[in-house]
């Protein structure tokens, strides 16, 4: 406990790492307040239906990743969903445009041009699903006195206007807090709002054990166990590295490298879970396309197959697809953020090389075939995690919003945003010569 007192209190001592803290804790209280204003021209005193609707199954999730505003018919209702869909569109698109592949070679410039894109096409897709959200709160149990203003154009219009730009507002906070804070903005904003509908599932949990004779406070216990138990294979899978040897050869005069010469030993970690959380939430937005589809081709037998299996969160169906996505896109992502064949000019460059194998392209196939060997284990593991908590209702009879935090989309994410932002604030401390929040000691001195 001292050393955590003492951690606390140098992370408060270094300015800047202070100042964007504060700025985190500021923009993500703004995020939580927009949570609960309602749209104009709706009675709140008539949601209750809305929020029962919305309180398991796919819209559970929704509503999870919202931190509720979509229950509460929220200015935030869309939450930040339509800009991960963009995203997941826009990287879909670079692997056969062209252009976007141009812009992916250019640096900043080019990032910047395709953020800019991404948040066109983001607000394009709010453009078509807020309407889609209004027309849909009937069918979530909202009844049409609810709409004090009727459900004219004079509403539908300024309350799209509303859900576009609260969006747009909640995409901005993540911009913010990436650029002017301790960085994973839309994370950290996608996590606050799971986080926020933690204890109340639990408490749920808690009174369904204890007065309907189903357990007790020593299947509560057990509950609790088997969780942190989870939280550590998920952190595990976050921490886990595999290191790749590199050794250097000396310039010699002629400005070539020296054969036979070698420098000191250095390594090039790999990660087994390099894409961190990201093919969770991308395989999660994709999921509300299945059944959204079978309710739009219901009048078919598969239509209507559709909408029952994917309708179901903890379906057998439903999580053999979810598994197979999150496969798909963690290995995706992965060839995205680990240039492998850049890895290995910039090794050849700088005059290192891997025991055994030839500098340049060849170092860069051997580096891709190591990230291709761990990534499978790792994206294995990554599916399990994340369909565990349909195994968990299945065995334990777990409640529906409790287990969500058993492994799936909610537990991953939460643990792999807290890992990157303690990783954040590591290297503000270790840089200004303090042990960071991941090792102990004293504090480190400059000679």
């Amino acid at each position: 406990m001292k050393k955590f007192i003492e951690t606390i209190s140098n992370i408060w001592k270094i300015e800047e790492l202070r100042r964007r803290i504060l700025v985190t804790l500021g923009l993500l209280v703004v995020y939580r307040f927009g949570a609960q204003v309602v749209l104009p021209g709706i009675d709140t005193s008539q949601l209750a239906q809305l929020a029962d609707n919305t309180g398991q199954g796919i819209l559970g999730i929704l509503n999870a990743f919202t931190g509720g505003a979509f229950a509460n018919a929220s200015v935030f209702a869309l939450g930040i969903m339509p800009y991960i869909s963009a995203s997941i569109v826009v990287q879909l698109m670079s692997i056969a445009i062209p252009y976007l592949q141009k812009l992916d070679k250019e640096g900043e410039s080019g990032r910047k041009t395709k953020n800019q894109i991404t948040r066109w096409l983001t607000i394009a897709i709010c453009v078509v699903q807020a309407p889609a959200y209004l027309y849909g709160l009937e069918a979530l149990g909202v009844p049409n006195s609810a709409f004090v203003l009727g459900k004219g154009l004079d509403f539908i219009v300024p309350a799209v206007v509303i859900l576009v730009t609260g969006c747009v507002f909640a995409m901005w906070l993540g911009e913010k807090i990436t650029d002017k804070g301790i960085g994973n903005g839309i994370s950290l904003l996608i996590m606050i709002g799971i986080i926020a509908t933690m204890p109340q599932s639990f408490v749920q949990e808690f009174i369904s054990r204890t007065t309907n004779n189903t357990g007790g406070l020593m299947f509560i216990l057990i509950e609790v166990i088997v969780w942190f138990l989870v939280i550590l294979a998920s952190v595990l899978l976050h921490m886990a590295i595999r290191q790749i040897p590199v050794q250097y050869a000396r310039r010699s005069a002629s400005g070539g490298y020296e054969k036979n010469v070698m420098g000191a030993r250095q390594y090039i970690p790999l990660r087994l879970n390099a894409s961190g959380v990201m093919p969770i939430i991308f395989a999660q937005a994709i999921m509300f396309a299945p059944s959204l589809i079978g309710r739009t081709f219901n009048s078919t037998a598969v239509g209507q197959w559709m909408e029952v299996q994917f309708a179901d969160i903890f379906g057998l169906w439903y999580n053999v697809l979810f598994a197979v996505l999150i496969i798909i896109f963690t290995y995706f992502y992965t060839a995205i953020t680990v240039p492998t064949n850049k890895m290995a000019d910039d090794l050849k460059r700088s005059g290192g090389f891997i025991p055994g194998i030839r500098p340049g392209k060849e170092t860069g196939d051997y580096l891709d075939k190591i990230m291709s060997l761990i990534t499978f284990p790792g994206s294995i593991f990554l599916a399990l995690l994340a369909v565990l908590p349909a195994i968990v209702v299945k065995l334990m009879d777990v409640q529906a919003g409790w287990a969500l935090f058993y492994g799936g989309t909610s537990l991953l994410i939460m643990v792999g945003v807290a890992i990157d932002t303690v990783q954040q604030v590591n290297s503000y401390l270790l840089n200004r010569h303090y042990d960071g929040l991941m090792k102990t000691g004293k504090n480190r001195k400059v000679a």
